[in-house]
Formats: C-alpha cells, sequence, structure tokens
C-alpha cells in the first residue's frame, strides 16, 4: 500500500504540473494580455503603450520564464524605473519591499493579486471555497442517500413496474440543466406572483411574500431553510440521476449473480439478500461516481452559483474568467486540479476497504 501511494502521488505531482502548465500557456496568450493590459490602463491604449504595458509588468518574459516565477523555482521578475523606482514581483506581493525576496511563487505560498478583486488571490479562494465547501456538503448530504435509495430500489427487481418509474425519473432528473431547473424552482417557489408562493400566501400558511429565497446571498452570514434549499435541490437532482442510474445498473447485475441464487435456494429473505449479500458488492461502481461528484460540484456548480447569486468558488470562477484575471484562473485551477487527483486517490484506496478480493500488486 505504500509503494501504492508513493507511485500515485508522484504521478499526481506530474500531472498537476502538466496541467497548470497548459492553464498558465492558456491565460497568457498575447490576446489575453492585450486584454489584460487595455482593461488595467485603458481601452484607447496603442500597440506601442501595450507592449510597453506588458514588459513593464512582467508579462514579457518567455512563457516558461514566467511559469517558473509563478511557481517560485526562479526569481521573480524586477523593473527599475527612470527616477530609481523598483517595482517586481515580490515586491508588488509583499507590504515591505525591502523584505521582499527574490522567488514569490506557489512554493512560497504566494498564489498572486487578483485584479478584480483587488486583494490577494489565497484570500479570496480561501473565502469563496470555505462557502462552496459547504454547499458541497449540503448537496452530498442530499443527493447521495437519494439516489443510492433509487438505484437500489430501481435495480432490486429489474424490470418491474418500480424498476421502470424511478429510472424514468432518474434519467429525467439528469436530462434537465441546472439552468432549466433553477429557473422552474424560483418561478414555482420564489416568486410573489406566480408559482406556489402567492397561493400559499392566501392560504395563511406562510408568513412571508415568498416559500424559499431566489437569492442565496443572505447564506454567506445565516444557513437557513429559505435561502440555502433552491441552489442545494437544483445541484443534487442533476447530480442525483447520474449516481442513480449507476447504483441501479450495478445493483442489477449484482442481483443476477450466482451466489445471490445460492443465498435464494436456501430460504434467505429477500431484504437479507439485497442488505448482507448484495448492497455491499454493489456500491463499488457508485462510489467511484460519488468521489467524482466532488470535483464535479466544486467546478460544476458555476452556474447554480451564478443564477442563485451564491459567491463560491464556481462564481468567483466566473468573475475572474469575464474579468480576465489570470492570476485568479491560475489559482483556481491548481485548486481544480488538486481536488480531482486527490478524490481519484481516495476513490482507489476505498476500492480496498469495499471489496476485500480486491488487491493492490
Amino acid at each position: 500500500m505504500l509503494l501504492f501511494l508513493l507511485r500515485r502521488i508522484g504521478v499526481m505531482f506530474v500531472t498537476a504540473l502538466c496541467l497548470t502548465l497548459v492553464v498558465f500557456y492558456l491565460t497568457n496568450l498575447p490576446a489575453k494580455l492585450e486584454t489584460l493590459a487595455k482593461t488595467q490602463a485603458g481601452s484607447r491604449m496603442t500597440d506601442e503603450e501595450v507592449a510597453r504595458w506588458i514588459d513593464r509588468n512582467g508579462y514579457g518574459s518567455p512563457v516558461l520564464v514566467r511559469y517558473g516565477e509563478w511557481l517560485g523555482v526562479l526569481p521573480g521578475w524586477v523593473r527599475e524605473a527612470d527616477d530609481g523606482t523598483v517595482t517586481g514581483r515580490c515586491v508588488a506581493l509583499r507590504d515591505d519591499p525591502a523584505a521582499a525576496g527574490t522567488r514569490c511563487g506557489l512554493l512560497q505560498g504566494e498564489w498572486g493579486f487578483s485584479t478584480r478583486f483587488r486583494d490577494e488571490v489565497a484570500s479570496v479562494i480561501g473565502a469563496r471555497l470555505g462557502a462552496t465547501g459547504l454547499l458541497m456538503m449540503w448537496v452530498l448530504i442530499v443527493m447521495v442517500p437519494m439516489a443510492l435509495l433509487v438505484g437500489v430500489l430501481a435495480g432490486m427487481r429489474e424490470g418491474s413496474r418500480t424498476d421502470r418509474t424511478l429510472s424514468t425519473f432518474a434519467i429525467a432528473t439528469t436530462a434537465t440543466p441546472e439552468y432549466v431547473s433553477g429557473v422552474l424552482f424560483i418561478a414555482l417557489l420564489a416568486s410573489s406572483t406566480v408559482g406556489l408562493s402567492p397561493l400559499l400566501v392566501s392560504w395563511g400558511w406562510i408568513d412571508g411574500p415568498v416559500l424559499f429565497q431566489g437569492n442565496a446571498r443572505s447564506a454567506l452570514d445565516t444557513i437557513t431553510l429559505s435561502n440555502f434549499t433552491l441552489p442545494v435541490l437544483t445541484i443534487a437532482l442533476y447530480g442525483m440521476g447520474y449516481v442513480a442510474r449507476i447504483t441501479r445498473a450495478s445493483m442489477t447485475e449484482v442481483m443476477t449473480q450466482q451466489y445471490i441464487r445460492t443465498a435464494r435456494l436456501k430460504g434467505v429473505s429477500f431484504a437479507n439478500i439485497v442488505l448482507k449479500h448484495a448492497l455491499r458488492n454493489a456500491l463499488i461502481a457508485p462510489f467511484t461516481v460519488i468521489m467524482l461528484q466532488i470535483p464535479w460540484l466544486l467546478n460544476g456548480v458555476v452556474i447554480s452559483e451564478v443564477l442563485f447569486s451564491y459567491p463560491g468558488f464556481g462564481w468567483t470562477l466566473y468573475e475572474a474568467a469575464v474579468n480576465n484575471d489570470i492570476e485568479l484562473l491560475l489559482a483556481s485551477s491548481v485548486v481544480a486540479v488538486i481536488v480531482v487527483l486527490v478524490t481519484q486517490l481516495m476513490s482507489d484506496i476505498g476500492y480496498v476497504y469495499l471489496n476485500p478480493r480486491i488487491r493492490i500488486s
């Protein structure tokens, strides 16, 4: 196991290095740098002024050199103006220019400065990642039990009416995009003029104008049933169908195995067959899918967070992309890559504990 972990960590390191290099190259294309220059210094800049701004702010070096500076393995760029003013990557990231070192990248804990939020990238990412973490936690709490229940009930008796009904429901949830289900939920449950809320108000069942809030920004201060239900339900329903379908297929396959038939012939009750013999083996494939939902939730909640005005990681990624915030985009890519690789490692380790027949060579 130890040798396996060391090999996987080595592969993860190389993979992260390659992916971040690709993202760094794409975010530092000449067109992107020109857009950044005109956004920061003025849209009416001439080509010569753009070139001077790019060189003055350290973007004129070769891509691999700037990538090394960003990682922190190469000294950061330094420029000295005619009046003696010294600027540079490390000077810009440190409050005290005299204490600025020569290297200031990821290895030194320096993530850069966000041009969109006018703050250090580490602070922006940390706050937004915590907000999305809360959203992910509640989505998984709702999604995973519901998906497993639907999948197991559908797969226990293949071809039955229950199987067809639950399978249709799972397909419908997966086939409905988040921006469609989110808008429908807002119209039906968070509107004071249409949907269910006006009817409940007229009956005197609710005190406020709406049953649920269509804006989740207040959840950053206090999470309530009113402001967090719709974003959680929107994301959970979309991811639930896929997990339920995988669970159903795995359960159906397990129920046709020879040891299940033997247990039936021995007179074991159907409930014990499902719970003691079939369920554990049927959860191996869904376990991988559930682990894959974690990086999907981290990066795939962009639509839901923007729709419900919830300033989490996805919303920040959207803001960084729209405003061409290169440093924030790079930091977000690093976080996303790390989450994907770590969840894959956890998935491989979990295989061994779910099925003792699986061994690591």
